[in-house]
């Protein structure tokens, strides 16, 4: 039997069920200071010294190339301990395909989604990860999560984790779902917009 497509309207209450408006936060984030400028700040302070050392360890001392953005998302991955591999998405290379074919996922599984990223010559504050999911050009669910704030370390990746998500589930619920994700910061600085899709499915191998 031919599983029924959801209509409009279905489609219009799934989205009104996720959506979640913008909460009005009186945050100003703080000013863009250089690298250079924070190492000089209040080096008679032994503790903060101590914190920014913390932070930025020896980032003095690492020669980046000057062409280099300051951000590189290097890898998106789909983590689910169910899954036959985890789904990854190398965000170095064409980011078009990602999009033209969708990843299978199994209806209801638990997964998260892990960022890699470099930070290769300034601190950089209140990274944002950001997506919205469309099916059927619907915006059906959309997702903020603050990564932090992160010192140069441009020999090595960062990784963030998102909070364990739940694949939608049920004989409407499966389909494709188009997902658009932005790598974002304090200053609005898009680091990467990229374009994804999910195949939900009744089991991995349908």
């Amino acid at each position: 039997m031919a599983e029924h497509e959801p209509t409009p309207e279905e489609l219009a209450a799934i989205a009104a069920a996720n959506d979640e408006s913008d909460s009005s936060v009186n945050y100003r984030p703080p000013a863009q200071k250089s690298l250079k400028e924070i190492q000089e700040l209040d080096q008679d302070d032994e503790s903060l010294r101590k914190y920014k050392e913390a932070l930025l360890g020896n980032a003095a001392a690492v020669v980046v190339d000057p062409t280099v953005p300051n951000v590189q998302v290097t890898k998106m991955v789909l983590v689910c301990d169910t899954a036959p591999n985890n789904l990854v998405l190398d965000l170095t290379g064409d980011l078009d395909t990602f999009r033209k074919n969708p990843f299978p996922l199994k209806e209801g599984v638990e997964y998260r989604i892990k960022i890699c990223f470099k930070v290769n010559k300034e601190i950089v504050s209140g990274l944002k990860y950001m997506q919205q999911t469309f099916r059927k050009g619907v915006k059906v669910d959309k997702s903020d999560y603050m990564v932090g704030s992160y010192g140069p370390r441009p020999s090595e990746e960062y990784e963030f984790l998102t909070t364990m998500e739940e694949a939608p589930k049920g004989m409407l619920a499966r389909g494709t779902y188009h997902i658009k994700s932005k790598f974002t910061d304090d200053d609005k600085n898009d680091h990467l917009s990229w374009e994804w899709s999910l195949a939900i499915k009744k089991d991995w191998k349908d």
